[in-house]
């Protein structure tokens, strides 16, 4: 990769951390490709025209200098507002190229500072998890509100994205619903701030469970990322008027033969609001980022690896054994 520092519009820097993100097939994956999605980095140059306001882009807000403290956003034109097509283009490992890897060109607008009092591991956790955890959470209120006192959200398993909303609802005083199938990992999400626990293989009916814990009520948000063989049980844990969002489908795309969910009528038994959920814009992650900084919330991270180690860190990760996020330092 060149590394000119005349070029207009663009920031060079370190990346140092890195996460995956592959759950969606919006694009056609390329057939070769730098993966990771997220990261936090220092900026080490910035192009002469980086911090003008010429394009619909650019922002005096955005404005960068060397040494910046960054965390790079998913979708790079992801300003506000609903995720586009042309978005889902420009994203982050897939199909642009990703961040495992010592320097990278980024425009101003992909780039986010990073509050003081995060370490780099922590921060490099929070573009891809954090922030589809904050949209699950708040993307279908009105502007400016949060989840908060007095609601319910179900988070599925102990990966990056039900442990950070485990975080952020907890802090912003709801009460938070963990399932997984390993009792050291439920433990765990108690002293997070987990409300109750559920272990999945002991007590496979979980629905009826979340019924039971919440007074036959519901929740008000489940973070659904089984898919095929969990998204009936949402339906029936969820409470009237109450949000699905769909993360992703770790239990398979596919309803079993001769076992099919009717979606349609689920949605409509109880008027549930099943939503797709693509990360999140630029704005929101500024909004989480502040969000964070008030109530001094830090990612959790559940093992570092070395930049050689990369591949033990995705086979790692893919094993399905980490609690929070797998976290890659390119550079020490």
């Amino acid at each position: 990769m060149s590394r000119d520092r005349h070029a207009p519009e663009w920031k060079l820097m370190h990346p140092v951390c890195m996460g995956l993100y592959n759950h969606h097939k919006s694009v056609e994956k390329p057939p070769a490709v730098v993966p990771g999605s997220d990261m936090c980095g220092v900026v080490v140059a910035v192009g002469p025209s980086s911090n003008n306001t010429t394009d619909p882009y650019k922002n005096p807000a955005f404005a960068l200098k060397e040494g910046d403290r960054v965390v790079s956003t998913f979708a790079q034109t992801h300003i506000t507002g609903q995720v586009q097509g042309s978005d889902m283009a420009n994203g982050l490992g897939l199909p642009l190229p990703g961040v495992l890897t010592q320097y990278r060109v980024f425009p101003t607008h992909g780039l986010v500072k990073v509050p003081d009092y995060l370490s780099f591991d922590e921060a490099a956790c929070l573009p891809i998890a954090a922030v589809t955890a904050w949209m699950s959470l708040n993307c279908m209120r009105p502007k400016g509100e949060i989840i908060g006192a007095g609601e319910t959200v179900v988070c599925q398993g102990t990966g990056g994205v039900s442990i950070s909303a485990a975080q952020i609802a907890s802090a912003a005083g709801a009460d938070v619903i963990i399932t997984s199938s390993s009792d050291e990992k439920l433990q765990r999400a108690k002293k997070l701030g987990a409300k109750e626990t559920i272990n999945y293989r002991d007590t496979p009916a979980w629905d009826y469970e979340v019924l039971k814990l919440t007074g036959d009520r519901g929740a008000d948000v489940i973070l659904e990322v089984g898919g095929a063989q969990t998204l009936r049980k949402s339906f029936e844990a969820v409470r009237f008027g109450g949000l699905i969002a769909c993360i992703g489908y770790l239990s398979g795309k596919q309803d079993a033969e001769g076992d099919r969910t009717n979606t349609n009528l689920l949605c409509l038994k109880r008027n549930v609001t099943l939503k797709g959920i693509i990360n999140g814009p630029r704005d929101e992650f500024e909004r989480m980022l502040k969000f964070y900084a008030e109530k001094q919330i830090h990612p959790v991270v559940d093992r570092v690896w070395k930049f050689e180690e990369a591949d033990k860190a995705l086979q790692y990760l893919f094993s399905g054994g980490h609690f929070g996020k797998v976290v890659v330092k390119v550079k020490e």
